[in-house]
Order: C-alpha cells, then structure tokens, then sequence
C-alpha cells in the first residue's frame, strides 16, 4: 500500500539491485565452499598429475552457484533493457549514463562467460562417479565464485545506468510508445 503521493516505482531500483547483489554474493560464497568441498576429498598429485575422488558436495554446491548467476544476469539484463551503442560515431554522441550502461554491459558480459565457465570446469570435475586422473584442476570454483561477486558490480552498475538512460529518454520524448 502506498502512502498518499508516493512513486511506488522508487522501490523497484533498490530492490532490484538488492536482488541481484544477494544472489551474485550468494552464488560466490557457494563457489568458494564447494573449492573447499573439493579440496576435502582424497588426492594423491604427482607433478601435475593428479589423481583424486569426485565430491558431490562440491557438484551440487557449483551447480547451485551457476544457477544463481545466470538468474542474477537475466534479471539485471531482462529489467535492465537493451541499451546498445552501434558505432564510434552514436558512442560519441550519447549521454554519459548510456557509455556506462554499454561498458558495464560489457563487463557484465565478461565476468559472467568467465564465472560460468570457472564453475562448469569445476562442477564437471566433480561429477564423475568414480576416481578420475589427470591435470591438475585447481581452483575453478573458487575462481568462479570470486567472478560471481565481480558480476555483482557490473550487473548492478548495468541495471541502474540502464534505469537513468530509460528516464533520460523518457524526459526527451514522453510521448514516445513504451
């Protein structure tokens, strides 16, 4: 219930940003505990070789963690809208809110493909049955999680520059169809 003269749209914003801090920050402390998960299993490393026991405590809290990451991504980018620069030329002529929102888009982009991957490495490190041998594969999840809270930043940088350009547009061409 709104009180008498207030934007009930004035909470969308924080709450949005919120949501996604929460889930990215949730989704790297998860990817972070599933290294650890990992890292208790029994090994025996040879060199580089490494020979050791899948966790599926470190699986499920991987997957847990690229699951969280890609619904922080899609609300930031699905709410954030699609504000793109095509050219050099309309990247120098746009307002400073739009070059934010297209470089933390960017950026948002980045971190995500490398969490993402830093996480599949690691959850398919850990899903095999049995004991597996190879290369040594240190790291992935920590460094995906650790990615996750980076993607924190750009996506909520993304959303709220998103936001300003939408209000920006809005007050130079009000009568335009949404």
């Amino acid at each position: 219930m709104a009180m008498k003269g207030q934007n009930t749209c004035q909470y969308t914003v924080p709450l949005v940003c919120f949501s996604i801090i929460l889930m990215d920050v949730i989704a790297g402390v998860l990817g972070i505990q599933a290294e650890v998960a990992q890292n208790q299993v029994q090994n025996l490393t040879v060199w580089i070789i490494e020979c050791r026991d899948p966790s599926y405590k470190a699986f499920k809290l991987g997957f847990a963690a690229i699951v969280l990451l890609a619904f922080a991504h899609a609300i930031a980018n699905f709410l954030g809208g699609c504000h793109c620069v095509r050219s050099q030329v309309e990247l120098d002529n746009v307002s400073y809110n739009k070059r934010l929102a297209f470089g933390s888009l960017v950026f948002s982009w980045i971190t995500l493909v490398v969490g993402f991957s830093m996480l599949i490495a690691g959850v398919m490190a850990n899903s095999n049955s049995r004991k597996s041998c190879g290369i040594s594969h240190h790291r992935y999840l920590s460094i995906g999680g650790i990615a996750c809270i980076i993607h924190a930043m750009f996506a909520v940088c993304y959303y709220i520059s998103a936001t300003a350009v939408e209000r920006e547009e809005n007050k130079l061409n009000p009568h335009a169809p949404v």
